[in-house]
């Protein structure tokens, strides 16, 4: 995310950033359910209210980047070199986050404990998976903005959950893949080589439509 120009600005980023780093290692740590809002505030050396004005809910402190890869998306679509299609850019831009090594698709022993403490959460599991819905519906108002169609164009909106559903098993099998194979690389190829056969599965899907 680009970086505040002001003070005061880039002061809050800090210890928004701050907070949610703290927040996540002690859910890693401990699960989410086991945390405190008060024991995140103390790793985090803010107030308790300094917690919530910065996060509403406890479990925004673990998806944090929700709104970048949110930014992510609509940039994508939006800002597509001419010639290329709504839906290969999308195809594109998840090429683009592994080449350039984005912590939104990272795989490695960082990252590794994000799948469990999310299975190991209901409310976090509840939040993933509205999570994903709102992205499709994000997903499927971008894809028809771009081409001129209604927002309720049921292609832009099947296409926008086949997407999303192939990024899911993409992203599950990719860590799965890190945590037996130890490797960045085997787990960066098991997430192209799914998104790959799934933009496949999904240009011959739409074909005879303007996102492809």
């Amino acid at each position: 995310m680009p970086e505040p120009s002001d003070r005061h600005s880039r002061k809050r980023l800090a210890t928004s950033k701050a907070i949610s780093d703290a927040a996540t290692r002690l859910f890693m740590e401990r699960g989410f359910d086991h945390v405190t809002v008060d024991e995140i505030a103390e790793a985090a050396d803010v107030g308790r209210m300094t917690v919530f004005n910065h996060f509403p809910r406890k479990e925004d402190m673990f998806f944090d980047r929700d709104e970048e890869g949110r930014e992510m998306l609509r940039e994508a679509v939006r800002q597509r070199a001419t010639g290329v299609a709504p839906l290969e850019a999308l195809h594109l831009l998840a090429h683009r986050l592994v080449a350039e090594r984005s912590p939104v698709v990272e795989f490695s022993a960082r990252s590794e404990r994000l799948v469990p403490t999310v299975a190991g959460s209901e409310t976090l599991k509840a939040r993933a998976r509205a999570i994903r819905d709102e992205l499709a519906d994000l997903v499927a108002e971008t894809l028809a903005e771009a081409v001129g169609r209604d927002p309720a164009d049921p292609d832009a909106h099947l296409a926008a959950s086949l997407l999303l559903a192939t990024w899911t098993v993409a992203f599950l099998d990719a860590h799965r893949i890190f945590r037996r194979t130890r490797s960045r690389e085997n787990a960066n190829d098991a997430f192209l080589a799914l998104v790959d056969k799934g933009a496949a599965g999904l240009k011959a899907a739409m074909t005879g439509t303007p996102y492809v």
